[in-house]
């Protein structure tokens, strides 16, 4: 097969809407790194791209939980995934957002295309409404029991204990996220992208020409979509929240992410083109591009089946492979963000990367054992003994320990350099590493094209391995005990020990070379002790025996890894129960909470409309915050409503901090008498809300609104 002439590698743009856990990361992250650095050693034309999924409900519904708007959340989540992306050493070379104005014109454009050209339908259906709350109900704000598990808390789009897709129709008992209660339907008008009219095309795509080259368990899940029937589906929703239809008759409705998201990928490759001042199009027009996708077994259907329709029926390019993995347990369950049982990339970040002891090494670590773990064809699990084990029976134990005796024995026997090989001295053993070395590359190779990551790595631990038994059996340091007449070492004896050393240096910078797509870091610092630059790296150089020159002075050594001790295990371990102890606990006053409320009653007398006319409650936002000296209970606000800044002296210091407060949304009472406290005037007041718990929230719009708007 030719070679493609560029390469586009995408990795499943993750929701903005929380931190991510380690496995998102093993998932479509570091498998996607690993072949993109590879790429990139081979010296190929790739670009690597990713984002923020910045749309949907989940971003509205995490924006509920916290109190705040959902620009907020997404502004808040997409600075701290990018950042711990960035401290993972994930090399992308554009990390977009779906907030971005060129993402909204992308999607835009795409939906009119498609539509213009009759690929759309539009039909009116019955959807599921919340008649309390006045609103139609996304897939998200509606749950209900599994069909398939029985799970009690299953969302309308997925249940999140077994991994179906569903609808909200096949749902028992369904009820509004927003109101608790069953809701209605009511009759919408919505465009759908009819895959039904597609499956011929499908089924030779993927059935036929792909039937050997793409994973089974992605192949195995798409048969089962196609032969149990494909159906129209729906491209909009009613919602505000996201990426506007762009059609006059189209008010109040926006792209439904699932549409929105993947055309995320074209946007930021456009992106990446305006930094760059490259031509973004190649990438997505010229058939002479590979696009890969590397997603999680939740995302196969969106990356194998719809979204290949969407870019056929637009002329661009679809993907060569979609190598995706299924998920990744925790310490023997799955992980779960409701029950708090999951590994948050933050908190491996917090608790190796950036202590005293931590660093890129630990990095590293993490990259490494995930890989050993990755759940290619089958979910797979992640303990912090097997951690431990795999970083110090491996990582410390094979590979340091190969690359420290080597350099250890080089001073001490070759004085700090690379010693001259004597080609007419090679014995049996020397030939077997020698063809071992120069066999590596292609091994390692053939894996890696092949998506098989955690075999290219096995490949490359295991050459490690093959220099540790080599070197015990050569025994240099009982050679340099063979001593002559002027106490020098023989010179058969300085024979032995250079052909050992010199091979084993060798070994040591294709080592360098080749684990380099997995362990960036380790790479660069055994750069720095052989004193050469980054070029080596070059995957042309992997099974080469010339990479260090005879003569050249090298560096000490260093430890490449640091073990992972009992007590680091224990705490963690530790610390995960008090976690799902801690969620335990917080479910247990939702619901005490919720009882308490269900039994408040009206205790005020009734008014009459004309009574709640006499507010005037308007939007503001809180600009600056302060305590007021000598009073526990008092903050000065400043808060803008649209036509002045506002002082208002609010008696909600025991229940927030200052800083909590700025850039929040709140209601304003704006015609409120002026009255002093404190000797400060109090131009109006805010609404909070008082828990049965005594505990104040802020009463606020669920979406960023204009200052001075009016709250009727």
């Amino acid at each position: 097969m030719n070679q493609p002439k560029r390469y586009l590698v995408t990795s499943a743009l993750p929701y903005a809407n929380g931190y991510k856990h380690i496995g998102h990361l093993a998932g479509a992250y570091i498998p996607a790194d690993i072949y993109v650095r590879y790429l990139r050693a081979q010296k190929r034309d790739v670009v690597f791209v990713c984002g923020s999924d910045e749309h949907g409900t989940a971003i509205p519904i995490q924006a509920s939980k916290e109190g705040t708007t959902p620009q907020a959340i997404i502004d808040k989540y997409h600075v701290i995934m990018k950042e711990n992306f960035d401290e993972l050493f994930i090399s992308f070379d554009v990390y977009d957002r779906t907030s971005n104005l060129l993402h909204h014109e992308t999607a835009q454009e795409f939906f009119t295309y498609l539509n213009d050209r009759g690929q759309l339908e539009t039909h009116e259906t019955e959807q599921f409404f919340d008649e309390e709350a006045q609103s139609f109900l996304a897939d998200r704000y509606i749950k209900g029991t599994c069909p398939n598990c029985g799970f009690e808390s299953a969302y309308g789009d997925q249940c999140e204990r077994c991994g179906k897709s569903l609808s909200p129709d096949e749902l028992i008992n369904p009820v509004s996220t927003l109101s608790g209660k069953p809701p209605i339907k009511r009759k919408t008008r919505h465009w759908y992208l009819p895959l039904n009219k597609h499956e011929d095309w499908l089924r030779n795509w993927i059935l036929n020409e792909h039937q050997k080259d793409w994973k089974i368990n992605v192949l195995g899940q798409c048969k089962s979509w196609i032969d149990g029937g494909l159906q129209p589906r729906a491209v909009t929703r009613d919602l505000d929240w996201g990426v506007k239809v762009p059609l006059p008759d189209a008010n109040g409705k926006v792209l439904y992410v699932w549409f929105d998201a993947p055309i995320g990928y074209i946007s930021a490759t456009r992106q990446w083109a305006l930094n760059t001042g490259k031509d973004w199009e190649p990438y997505w027009k010229d058939k002479d591009t590979k696009l890969v996708h590397f997603v999680g077994k939740d995302n196969i259907v969106f990356h194998c089946i719809i979204f290949p329709v969407m870019l056929h029926l637009h002329g661009y390019i679809v993907p060569d492979n979609v190598p995706a993995n299924e998920f990744m347990n925790l310490e023997g369950d799955k992980m779960s963000t409701s029950r708090n049982w999951k590994l948050d990339q933050q908190d491996y970040i917090d608790d190796f990367i950036k202590k005293e002891n931590g660093g890129p090494q630990l990095a590293d670590a993490l990259r490494y054992y995930l890989t050993t773990i990755l759940p290619e064809t089958k979910d797979s699990e992640f303990t912090w003994k097997g951690f431990q084990d795999a970083v110090n029976s491996e990582l410390v134990s094979i590979f340091g320990n190969f690359i420290n005796r080597t350099f250890v024995l080089m001073h001490k026997l070759t004085g700090g350099k690379v010693p001259k090989f004597h080609n007419d001295k090679v014995d049996e053993k020397d030939k077997a590493l020698i063809e071992e070395i120069k066999n590596s590359k292609t091994r390692v190779e053939n894996l890696l094209e092949d998506y098989k990551l955690r075999d290219a790595l096995f490949a490359v631990i295991d050459l490690a391995r093959s220099g540790n038994k080599y070197m015990q059996e050569k025994e240099p340091w009982i050679k340099a005990k063979h001593i002559d007449a002027q106490g020098k070492i023989t010179e058969d004896a300085q024979i032995k020990i250079d052909n050992c050393l010199h091979l084993c240096l060798q070994l040591c910078a294709n080592l360098a070379v080749l684990i380099n797509p997995f362990l960036p870091n380790t790479a660069k610092k055994m750069l720095h002790m052989m004193k050469v630059v980054e070029k080596m790296l070059d995957w042309e150089n992997a099974g080469s025996l010339k990479l260090l020159s005879v003569g050249y002075s090298l560096r000490s050594p260093e430890l490449l890894f640091r073990k992972i001790e009992d007590l680091e295990v224990q705490y963690q371990i530790d610390k995960l129960k008090k976690n799902m102890e801690q969620a335990k606990d917080q479910q247990t006053t939702k619901v005490e909470i919720n009882d308490k409320m269900q039994s408040v009653e009206n205790v005020k007398p009734e008014i009459i409309y004309d009574d709640f006319g006499k507010l005037d409650l308007r939007i503001g936002t809180i600009t600056s915050a302060e305590k007021v000296e000598k009073a526990d209970k008092l903050l000065k606000l400043q808060v803008d409503v649209g036509f002045e800044t506002r002082t208002i002296v609010s008696g909600i210091a025991q229940h927030f901090s200052p800083e909590s407060l700025v850039t929040k949304q709140v209601i304003v009472v704006a015609n409120l008498a002026p009255r002093k406290m404190r000797g400060i005037e109090s131009q109006g007041m805010i609404l909070t809300a008082e828990q049965p718990d005594g505990k104040l929230i802020l009463v606020n719009p669920d979406s960023l609104t204009v200052n001075g708007s009016t709250v009727r």
